[in-house]
């Protein structure tokens, strides 16, 4: 089958190169654009069986003023002491001074209660924020002009002020963001270029993964906009990103994989036409099986509870499913135009190179399996053990500079309340059957609340237009966002709200700190399934590549067992070193997008390797010497651009940022370096011909009709 395909798109290939220009330029054209579908509804991030969920709809019905977001300005002397009766109202006059400003998307400007600390360290001002969606950039302009009116209106008075909150931390972060994502933008760029010139001394095989993965993006941003049309889904606003570094990641891959085998065959004494028909037939099992194995692991996503996750998957597995298409047609059309020129100008294709660090290296795999497997095995088990202390991180503020204006305030504002202060916990009190709430029942609901665990302070209750609604605020006395707080909202105090419900009555959680508690509920069942669903799919793609049921086992064991080591490594230096309260939350799964999904790729290409030098009639250990030293560089490239891209990330000043890039980088060399050029090839000489069991895929397959000529040296193809 790819024999034939390589041959029709060598023996056509300036119709198959015209044929991408007319249906990239169509797909361009006529499909929508990405932001058409961009959705920033966070209530479809949870399914509505959550009872956070539940409590922020019935909130939205039974208060339709709340605004979509708060910013609180925090007012205290410049000279650290207490505020003063006649500071107070200059803090009233304040609110009503910036309310009379009508500043655009603000509102309520409210005062209390409470508005002064306990101590009198602090005074607050709680501004609504009005916009269709909480990340509409209306809002930040909100808080800029806040910022920009309140200076003045305290001038000389002795009092400063600080706007705290999550869109005021926005604010404050936007540059570092935007900083950050462009570094790592350009970052990509120089390392995909830099070491592929480093690789081919060829500046034309340096820029053909950049423009490749550039028409690529286009394409697959029209396809799944129009999918995302045709089937009313929405996508994150992340998305392109997301699609930029896996395009980048697989593209890259699946076109080293191309030109080393194609380079190789060159060498090998193959005309440009002969030596990409074969490496086609060669790579493009190896390429579409991983590429198999990519999509199922992104549609495996649809089985997410959260909705952004769920989003997520049919739209990398059509960009994956392009790229594939891409890299079988496109791709080596146009390297089969290009020849030798592709590595212009240098002379180096013509050689093989001799003693080199792969050759040296595939030596001590064939000659030390046992030795190998266990050292490569032993390490990643010691790090994978690392996960025994994994704790989810949901505060990002933590992450961010603390000196910045939103910062410096939500620090004087929680040395002044209780720490929950930025991030109420909701309480939702509401009859059975619609009939109104008595004032008893919400006064007594409203005092058993307040002394539930871990309750700092409890603001008044509120009465809703509806009679039968009422609502608490809590304060918790842990950071909101901490690991504490969520364990304490999920296991000890929404059963202690629920118990405090008059009868005929029913009390809902709901608030950030809820959200969060429930996102780590679904987080933890959607890993349950997601690992072990990917896992089995995987191996079934690999059984039908490999025609073994032994080869998967291990090789999807080592997927496993490599994502176990990548997230201990990451708790040891984050959490152990650094001395972090815990990783980001999204770690897992992102782990799973860009180490268990792509990092298969490695494994599929050195496994298939390692059957076709089998097949040439090496006995395991010489296959698997052979293996790595002709499939070791193409992984070892890859590798390294990838991982080198995610490595950039360390640099920036966000300790999310810095997690994520550090926890990929590792994990890609780990998947490279370790599990598929030491641990798979390994165990595989090991085994030996009971790997390939019950089928015969070591031994030389019967010469077909088709089969290209082999030029002499046969050991090098």
């Amino acid at each position: 089958m790819f024999e034939r395909l390589g041959r029709f798109v060598v023996g056509k290939a300036w119709w198959v190169i015209a044929g991408w220009v007319v249906a990239a330029a169509a797909i361009i054209a006529t499909t929508p654009s990405l932001s058409d579908i961009t959705s920033a509804d966070q209530e479809s991030f949870l399914p509505r069986s959550y009872e956070s969920v539940q409590a922020t709809e019935l909130g939205q019905k039974a208060f339709p003023q709340q605004a979509t977001a708060t910013a609180i300005i925090v007012v205290k002397r410049a000279d650290g002491q207490k505020l003063t009766p006649a500071d107070e109202a200059k803090v009233g006059q304040l609110a009503q001074a910036l309310k009379a400003k009508n500043i655009p998307h603000t509102s309520g400007y409210l005062t209390g209660p409470p508005a002064v600390a306990p101590d009198k360290s602090v005074q607050i001002i709680n501004v609504g924020l009005d916009a269709p969606t909480p990340d509409d950039p209306a809002l930040l302009d909100a808080v800029r002009d806040l910022r920009a009116d309140i200076g003045p209106e305290l001038a000389n008075s002795g009092l400063t002020a600080g706007v705290a909150g999550d869109v005021a931390s926005f604010v404050d972060n936007e540059d570092t963001f935007n900083n950050a994502f462009a570094v790592v933008g350009v970052a990509t760029i120089i390392l995909i270029i830099g070491l592929i010139l480093i690789i081919f001394r060829s500046p034309i095989a340096a820029l053909l993964p950049v423009v490749v993965v550039g028409v690529v993006l286009s394409i697959t941003t029209g396809l799944v906009a129009a999918a995302g049309k045709a089937f009313d889904l929405s996508v994150s606003q992340d998305l392109q990103t997301i699609l930029l570094i896996v395009l980048f990641g697989i593209g890259t891959d699946y076109i080293l994989f191309l030109l080393f085998r194609y380079r190789e065959r060159l060498r090998a004494g193959d005309d440009k036409r002969t030596a990409m028909i074969v490496t086609v037939q060669r790579v493009g099992e190896v390429i579409t099986s991983a590429a198999g194995a990519v999509i199922v692991a992104f549609l495996v996503l649809l089985l997410a509870s959260l909705g952004f996750f769920g989003s997520l998957g049919p739209a990398l597995a059509i960009a994956v499913a392009v790229m594939l298409v891409t890299s079988l047609t496109l791709v080596p059309a146009v390297v089969s135009l290009l020849g030798r020129y592709v590595f212009w100008p240098s002379k180096a294709w013509q050689r093989a190179p001799k003693a080199t660090i792969s050759h040296r290296l595939g030596t001590v795999v064939g000659r030390r399996p046992a030795l190998v497997a266990a050292a490569s095995g032993v390490l990643l088990v010691a790090l994978a053990a690392g996960v025994l202390g994994y704790k989810a991180d949901y505060d990002f503020s933590a992450g961010f500079p603390q000196d910045t204006e939103s910062a410096k305030a939500a620090q004087d504002l929680q040395r002044g309340f209780a720490a929950g202060a930025l991030a109420p916990t909701e309480v939702y009190l509401t009859t059975s059957n619609g009939s109104p709430l008595t004032e008893q029942q919400v006064n007594d609901f409203a005092a058993a609340v307040a002394q539930a665990p871990g309750v700092g302070q409890a603001q008044p209750p509120e009465r809703s237009t509806d009679p039968s609604v009422a609502r608490v605020n809590l304060l918790l006395d842990e950071n909101p966002v901490s690991n504490e707080a969520i364990t304490l909202v999920r296991e000890d105090l929404r059963g202690a709200v629920h118990a405090a419900a008059p009868p005929g009555t029913r009390a809902l959680v709901g608030g950030t700190t809820a959200i969060f508690a429930d996102i780590n509920s679904a987080n933890n069942r959607d890993l349950s399934v997601i690992l072990p669903v990917a896992a089995g799919l995987i191996a079934l793609i690999l059984a039908l590549l490999l025609r073994s049921l032994v080869a998967p086992i291990y090789l999807v064991i080592a997927v496993l067992l490599n994502f176990a080591a990548t997230l201990g490594a990451t708790v040891y230096l984050f959490q152990g070193l650094q001395g972090e309260p815990g990783v980001t939350f999204q770690l897992p799964i992102i782990l799973y997008l860009f180490v268990v999904a792509i990092g298969t790729d490695y494994n599929i290409l050195m496994i298939a390797r390692l059957r076709e030098e089998a097949r040439e009639g090496n006995e395991p250990r010489k296959a698997a010497a052979n293996g790595v030293e002709h499939a070791g560089p193409t992984v070892a490239a890859a590798g390294l651009i990838l991982a080198g891209t995610f490595a950039v990330l360390l640099l920036a000043p966000i300790s999310f940022l810095q997690q994520m890039g550090f926890a990929v980088a590792i994990g890609i060399v780990l998947s490279a370096f370790v599990m598929s050029m030491f641990f798979v090839p390994a165990l595989t000489a090991l085994i030996g011909h009971k790997a390939w069991w019950p089928g015969h895929g070591d031994e030389r397959p019967a010469s077909g009709p088709h089969t290209p000529p082999e030029p002499a040296t046969v050991a090098n193809g």
